[in-house]
């Protein structure tokens, strides 16, 4: 298996998504929808194919009811 092209801590916020995302019992689709973007937005954001700004950090700890702190420590 190849590298990863991300770093340690990028990783982590991608688990940690992903983990947020099953804790709030919504699926890709859910959260999806309540930002009004396609599903696949969110594939490729918890797959670490697309990386995630500031304001899409904070959108989606709205949504998962968690502090944007939860994420990155």
């Amino acid at each position: 298996m190849g590298k990863s092209v991300h770093s340690k801590e990028y990783r982590t916020l991608l688990s940690r998504l992903r983990k947020a995302r099953l804790e709030a019992g919504l699926t890709q689709e859910e959260v999806a929808q309540r930002l009004r973007q396609p599903q696949s937005f969110i594939s490729k954001v918890e797959s670490g194919e697309r990386r995630l700004d500031a304001v899409e950090l904070k959108a989606l700890a709205r949504v998962y009811g968690k502090l944007t702190s939860y994420f990155v420590d």
